[in-house]
């Protein structure tokens, strides 16, 4: 199974960084799509954190996960 998440990255009013997950975006990704909807997350002020609010973007990523699950209950060979 195969999964992919877009994680975005923002420093917040004490300096920590706070990460927000989007399962399966949208593909393909687009960056200036992605810079101007973060900046739009910080400016409107809808999320905030134990260290405060969001402050500016750091970064954001496209994780892609690759899981093989080997049931191991059964009598199998």
């Amino acid at each position: 199974m195969t999964k992919t998440t877009l994680e975005l990255r923002f420093q917040n009013t004490s300096g920590g960084t706070v990460r927000l997950a989007v399962p399966d975006p949208k593909q393909p990704i687009d960056e200036a799509a992605v810079r101007a909807a973060m900046n739009q997350l910080v400016s409107l002020g809808v999320f905030t954190s134990m260290g405060g609010d969001l402050v500016r973007p750091v970064e954001a990523r496209l994780v892609t996960t690759t899981q093989d699950v080997w049931d191991m209950t059964g009598s199998g060979v």
